[in-house]
């Protein structure tokens, strides 16, 4: 048996309008070829994870047309369908047989991490929670003013940099940090992120160098289309 996978497929997209108006932004389409979850659908297969559960809500429907029960994928596609908006991790209460440890990520990544190797990596830590990491460079367009209590100035920069290790929107949980939220209630990352310091229990980062593109905005999708092609390789897809 192959390892399990949960993708969060239930947001609305609000970022991608008016793409996503009557599609749901991981049925959108790349290069004529495939839509994004489908190129996600394909990585994961390949790197083992043949039991997928799609979290949905948004036009559920739209998905389960789309992929059916995952045969022509080689996976056993199911479905968990929210009656309301539980937020990333609250989704992952309705199910009722997650393993040991299960892969958690969102539908609208495009990356060349290797699943496995993270995966098997969260296991043999023996970690509660492994957070995939990307360093992300934010440019301020602005000449950036520091002063004091004074209003005296202090330091100025023209147009900086700064440089953040953000979540990928890619997770590895123990089964045990899910029985230990309330079934069916509103749960974010960012929750569990402050509850885990909160209460000491370690979360182990796995810092990425590849390729990773979060298609939030209409300017990452436009981008994504119009590489796609060089994309296709390095995504391993064809």
């Amino acid at each position: 048996m192959g390892n399990r996978a949960v993708i969060l497929a239930g947001g609305r997209g609000t970022r991608l309008l008016p793409y996503t108006a009557l599609i749901p932004k991981p049925l959108m389409p790349l290069g004529g070829r495939y839509c994004i979850l489908e190129i996600v659908i394909m990585q994961l297969v390949k790197a083992g994870f043949n039991h997928i559960t799609l979290a949905v809500n948004h036009l559920s429907q739209l998905f389960t047309a789309y992929f059916g029960d995952g045969s022509r994928y080689d996976a056993n596609i199911d479905y968990s369908l929210e009656q309301a908006d539980l937020s990333t991790i609250g989704p992952l209460t309705l199910l009722s047989d997650l393993p040991q440890n299960t892969l958690v990520m969102n539908g609208d990544i495009l990356c060349d991490l290797d699943y496995r190797v993270f995966y098997e990596t969260h296991c043999r830590s023996g970690a509660k929670i492994s957070v995939s990491s990307f360093r992300r460079t934010v440019n301020i367009d602005f000449g950036v003013l520091e002063y004091n209590d004074n209003h005296h100035l202090q330091n100025f920069s023209e147009k900086p940099e700064f440089k953040f290790d953000v979540s990928m929107g890619i997770y590895c949980l123990n089964k045990s940090v899910i029985e230990a939220l309330a079934p069916s209630q509103r749960y974010g990352f960012d929750q569990l992120m402050k509850d885990s310091l909160a209460m000491g229990r370690p979360v182990n980062i796995q810092p990425f160098k590849g390729y990773w593109l979060d298609i939030g905005r209409p300017e990452d999708y436009e981008r994504a289309n119009a590489d796609f092609e060089k994309l296709a390789s390095k995504l391993g897809i064809r």
